[in-house]
């Protein structure tokens, strides 16, 4: 078979292996894309008028062993349907259900249900409290007990696997949402193209001509409202805001900053209380305990605290209205590294530790006896029927060889201001404030009360996970705010001396549209050159 060229072109002749050959040889150039008319000869038939269309592409090779002639075996169809396929299919559909908006809002209902049932129940109580709160025979709504309790473990509500396994689902929906749907909203929002058509202009939420105007002189205009502006050639794309469309996944990421600090915290702290008198220390190790797998002592645990002084301040009733505990901190070669007097609601703070003030008692009376001691008696604290005042007592014995009972003097406390006594008998018998210097004289023994020796109740924590939960809702506060940017964009098209401008946005619709008019309104008029020329004229020729 032969290829007869028009006779514009140069006569050759190929037969279908040597332009295979050819064509293989020089698969590494370039083609250039034209077309040929030509006549197919055969020995059967008259000529045919064919045309042959070029691409740029080459042709795959032929081996030696293939002909023309021979047809290529068919490729078995590839089964989609099979376990390869489901495996290459479940992780998209994984994430469009985890993404679902739905979901996401019921998961955070549930948690938050969650979290107002841990403010209802009682935390870290011993078991006994739950059994006799929430028995089995009197069950809260005719179902819940203390079994619930124990096996959900809500008696730790915020560490409990319910509540972190909804933290960790809602955590992986963010996530997934923010793959799925805002990471390609962000990346077809930074991408500008540009609208040759003045119909597709026309098609936008709002859309404008300019008669007689510049697409140049708008660029600037937009350019001056704070607008990006790109051109090409007749065409302009402008828009702001692009950080708008971050926002989101801002408020995701401060999230999961917010469920990550809150699971440090519940996870990865140490609690612990204790009561020291005055003028005795504790080690602040021995003192905390572990919350979770996550937690882990630090070097600040071997810091000994020492209780200098603990005094409290009254109302002119006689009330206890504040009461101070005055701590020095020794670190491990016995250095003071830090002394601070603290109280309710200014706790110290060293090395991530925190020890607040939440209590106090009193420890002793120091008395002295007929001139002898000066004896320290240790105070018990004392039940009262109803409310939350406080009372102390203790006792000092009097020998009396003539009764087989013990007796003697008995001695009671609310504060550290005064001190109430009763004689053998039971008997009221006076009142004395320590270091009064004001002896007593009760059965025939003369008492004086030194001192009042307070102790201090002291709360310590670790909270690694205070700073995380404080920047994961700054971050939310500030993206929120972002969120609220619009995301404008602006499409002209300059036709002739026409002017054909469209755009959009995403939020604040009615601003954007009295925006853009209000520029609109700044782009200068053009002024054909061939009517400045006649009114020139036409002035010079009345002068």
């Amino acid at each position: 078979m032969e290829i007869l060229l028009k006779p514009s072109l140069p006569r050759i002749a190929l037969s279908l292996k040597s332009q295979s050959h050819l064509l293989h040889s020089n698969s590494h150039l370039r083609t250039l894309p034209f077309t040929i008319s030509c006549k197919l000869r055969t020995s059967q038939d008259g000529n045919i008028s064919k045309k042959i269309m070029l691409s740029e592409v080459a042709p795959p090779p032929l081996s030696e062993n293939d002909s023309p002639n021979r047809e290529a075996p068919a490729k078995p169809p590839r089964r989609r349907d099979g376990a390869v396929g489901l495996l290459q299919r479940f992780p998209r559909r994984v994430l469009t259900v985890l993404s679902n908006l739905g979901l996401a809002i019921g998961e955070m209902f549930t948690i938050a249900a969650l979290m107002a049932l841990g403010t209802f129940i009682e935390q870290g109580e011993p078991l006994d409290f739950y059994i006799q709160k929430y028995p089995e025979d009197n069950p809260v709504l005719g179902f819940f007990t203390w079994k619930w309790i124990k096996t959900l473990g809500f008696d730790h509500m915020f560490s409990s696997p319910v509540f972190l396994g909804m933290l960790i689902l809602l955590a992986t929906s963010l996530m997934a949402c923010t793959y799925t749907t805002q990471i390609p909203i962000v990346k077809v929002a930074r991408r500008w193209t540009f609208l040759s058509s003045s119909e597709t202009i026309r098609k936008q939420e709002f859309s404008d001509s300019l008669p007689r105007a510049s697409v140049n002189d708008l660029g600037v205009i937009l350019m001056g409202a704070g607008y990006e502006i790109f051109m090409k050639g007749p065409a302009l794309y402008a828009f702001k805001g692009l950080a708008g469309r971050f926002a989101p996944i801002g408020v995701h990421f401060a999230m999961l900053l917010i469920m990550a600090g809150g699971t440090l915290s519940a996870e990865g702290s140490f609690k612990g209380s204790v009561t020291v008198p005055q003028g005795l220390n504790f080690v602040v190790g021995d003192v905390l305990g572990p919350s979770g797998f996550l937690s882990r002592p630090t070097e600040a645990f071997n810091t000994e605290v020492h209780v200098n002084k603990f005094y409290m301040t009254y109302y002119d009733s006689g009330e206890v209205s504040q009461f101070y505990s005055d701590l020095s901190l020794y670190d491990i070669d016995g250095k003071e590294v830090l002394r601070k007097t603290i109280s309710v609601n200014d706790p110290l703070r060293y090395g991530g530790i925190t020890v607040y003030q939440t209590d106090w008692s009193i420890s002793a009376l120091q008395v002295l006896r007929d001139g002898e001691g000066p004896f320290n008696l240790a105070m018990a604290p004392l039940q009262l029927n109803g409310g939350d005042k406080k009372l102390f007592g203790t006792f000092l014995p009097v020998d009396d060889p003539d009764s087989s009972q013990v007796k003697g003097i008995s001695m009671l406390a609310r504060d550290l201001q005064s001190v109430v006594l009763y004689d053998q008998e039971g008997k009221f018998a006076g009142v004395r404030r320590p270091n009064s210097k004001l002896p007593i004289e009760i059965d025939g023994k003369k008492i004086e009360v030194l001192d009042a020796i307070g102790s201090t109740g002291l709360d310590l924590k670790t909270d690694p996970g205070v700073p995380v939960v404080y920047a994961g809702f700054g971050a939310l506060m500030l993206t929120t705010c972002i969120s609220l940017l619009s995301h404008s964009q602006i499409w002209a098209l300059q036709d002739g001396t026409t002017v054909f401008i469209g755009g959009k946005t995403n939020r604040a619709k009615a601003e954007f549209s009295s925006e853009v008019n209000r520029l609109l309104d700044r782009v200068p008029e053009i002024v054909e050159a061939s009517n400045n020329k006649a009114s020139s004229n036409s002035t010079t020729s009345s002068g």
